[in-house]
């Protein structure tokens, strides 16, 4: 295999061997802890415009399938392993992760420490990345790294660009698609919602125009504070029907109910990250993928009160309105991949948009 460089805005090169595609992007260099589940996290929007490096080293032993897609059309800009499989060994299996990065243009490099890289952006926060080949120009491509603009798209890239149904039986589900997640869908879907799913910035006019008992907002990448026109749609959503937020969209309510959001130093990334219910005490490991959080400090001022809390580092996990039929988490309940402790939400979304229901 051919050698390959993963190049840091802060200058450092680490030297390793390439495979996937050769179309090199800057991106956000961040690390994901789960020890499995490579394809979900390849093809989950919430990473369009990031470089994902694996903290577990062995990836690719059990290759790629038809079934765990998070999304057709993969939105990650690289992918950094330790040590790569080529020969995986899985029944499941249909082609290689390599023959998968190939087609879908993701490059990327293996052969890499990625402890120690995982170490610096613990100490100095996720930076910018790119690749290079052995005789470029490596001063000039941390120079365009160092002034490289971060991007505010994100959610337009990879979000549904029209409105269309997965028709079911059950309840009238209106779906904001911020850039889902096939594992929400398939929750839904499983409990028999009838899905209207609807781009991002579609109005609140419109969505209420389907009558739905409830709206589900959708896991998405980026900065919420770059799609503004969905928090002013959720103003008027929260007093007029049931809405459940997941990761993106937890942030969005609680930035349409006037709490403020930040950036965390290096982000939750990975299928371990526990959290505390505060309701009952109960702790749960959940799946989480996202480089913002909401700050407790703000909900003071709001009708928010805070439901779930990170052991790891305090932060706000979720959130239910005084007021209105809403809540959020910040973790993924539909896991995909992860543990499952956290699927009942779905079961408490449809309880609640039976209530409703029953005083509409």
């Amino acid at each position: 295999m051919k050698e390959r460089y993963l190049v840091l805005e802060d200058g450092s090169v680490y030297r390793g061997k390439a495979f996937g595609s050769d179309e090199f992007k800057i991106g956000e260099l961040v690390f994901n802890t789960s020890m499995t589940g490579y394809q979900e996290i390849l093809t989950d929007n919430s990473y369009c415009g990031q470089i994902v490096m694996m903290t577990y080293p062995l990836i690719g032993n059990y290759g790629i399938n038809r079934d765990d897609y998070e999304s057709i059309v993969p939105a990650v800009f690289g992918f950094v392993v330790k040590d790569y499989c080529d020969a995986p060994s899985n029944w499941r299996s249909q082609e290689t992760l390599d023959s998968f990065l190939k087609r879908e243009n993701i490059p990327g490099i293996y052969g890499v420490d990625t402890r120690a890289i995982t170490r610096k952006l613990r100490d100095h926060g996720v930076m910018k990345a790119t690749f290079a080949n052995p005789g470029d120009d490596i001063d000039a491509i941390v120079k365009s790294l160092q002034e490289a603009d971060d991007l505010h798209d994100q959610v337009s890239r990879v979000a549904s660009g029209k409105i269309f149904p997965i028709p079911n039986r059950g309840k009238k589900v209106v779906l904001m698609d911020f850039g889902a997640k096939l594992g929400i869908v398939r929750e839904l879907s499983k409990r028999g919602c009838d899905l209207v799913v609807v781009p991002y910035d579609t109005p609140a006019s419109k969505i209420l125009s389907y009558h739905p008992d409830g709206v589900m907002l959708t896991n998405g990448p980026g900065n919420p504070e770059d799609v503004p026109e969905a928090i002013e749609t959720l103003k008027e959503l929260m007093p007029k029907t049931v809405v459940f937020g997941i990761c993106l969209g937890h942030q969005l309510i609680s930035l349409a109910s006037g709490a403020k959001t930040y950036k965390l130093k290096f982000g939750h990334r990975g299928g371990n990250h526990p959290v505390v219910d505060l309701s009952t005490g109960q702790v749960e490991i959940t799946s989480q993928n996202h480089g913002y959080a909401v700050d407790i400090d703000s909900l003071k001022d709001t009708r928010l009160e805070m439901t779930y809390q990170a052991l790891n580092d305090k932060s706000c996990e979720g959130v239910r309105h005084k007021d209105y039929p809403c809540f959020s988490v910040q973790f993924h309940p539909e896991a995909s991949a992860g543990p499952e402790d956290s699927r009942d939400l779905f079961d408490e979304f449809i309880a609640l948009m039976d209530k409703e229901g029953k005083h509409a």
